[in-house]
């Protein structure tokens, strides 16, 4: 039986927390960023938590579980 590999884009993109949290960089921060507002693009600077709902998913493509 091989090992089973990590997804090397979801190694890119997610961090485990020492908790066991996955956390994320939130999206649509890269350009176009003068009719944003501050508010918006403050709020996007923070890490997103991945939901209950994906959190089998993610951990999957992590190698996790």
């Amino acid at each position: 039986m091989p090992k089973v590999k990590t997804n090397s884009s979801a190694k890119k993109r997610f961090k485990v927390t020492g908790t066991g949290k996955i956390m994320f960089q939130k999206a649509f921060k890269r350009h176009i960023l003068t009719k944003k507002s501050t508010k918006r693009k403050r709020n996007m600077r923070k890490d997103g938590m991945v939901s209950d709902a994906n959190m089998h998913f993610v951990k999957r493509l992590l190698g996790l579980k």
